[in-house]
């Protein structure tokens, strides 16, 4: 019998970003804004269905495999301020993960506090939480490099 086990952990996460709350939310709610920052393998395949009740999906890798697939639901929706979500992960076949994340996006002088809290439990070793946080803040880095130019050619 295999051996099974679960890690259960919360990350928080803050940015700020020099844009209004509205131009942060269009990047995590239009399909077009989210592929330019969203997913960490190229090549990978994205589908967004952004509404509560509507999905979203992620597969992709490294060259060679394995293959991840991110699967969401949204839960909760509020234009311009929240956003909530279950998602699991799998590699091939085998489910890694499964996470309720919170983002939460706060006027702050003439920019956007953005609070992503994420609640995960990581299943049978096959993943860790320290890696999904870290993958987490490269993507946020990668959208506050595209808002921040965006700000300055303004």
């Amino acid at each position: 019998m295999t051996e099974r086990s679960v890690t259960h952990t919360t990350f928080v996460i803050e940015r700020f970003y020099p844009v209004s709350p509205a131009r942060v939310y269009a990047a995590f709610s239009r399909t077009e804004e989210k592929q330019k920052w969203f997913g960490c393998h190229e090549g990978g395949t994205h589908e967004l269905d952004f509404r509560v009740g509507g999905r979203e999906t992620y597969r992709g890798g490294p060259k060679g495999g394995p293959i991840y697939t991110n699967e969401t639901r949204f839960q909760d929706i509020v234009p311009n301020q929240r956003i909530v979500y279950t998602y699991d992960m799998h590699r091939d076949e085998t489910r890694i993960s499964v996470s309720l994340v919170t983002i939460e996006l706060k006027a702050e002088g003439k920019g956007t506090r953005l609070v992503f809290t994420e609640q995960g439990a990581f299943l049978d070793g096959h993943d860790a939480p320290e890696g999904r946080e870290h993958g987490t803040k490269v993507g946020l880095d990668k959208l506050a490099e595209g808002l921040a130019r965006e700000a300055s050619a303004a």
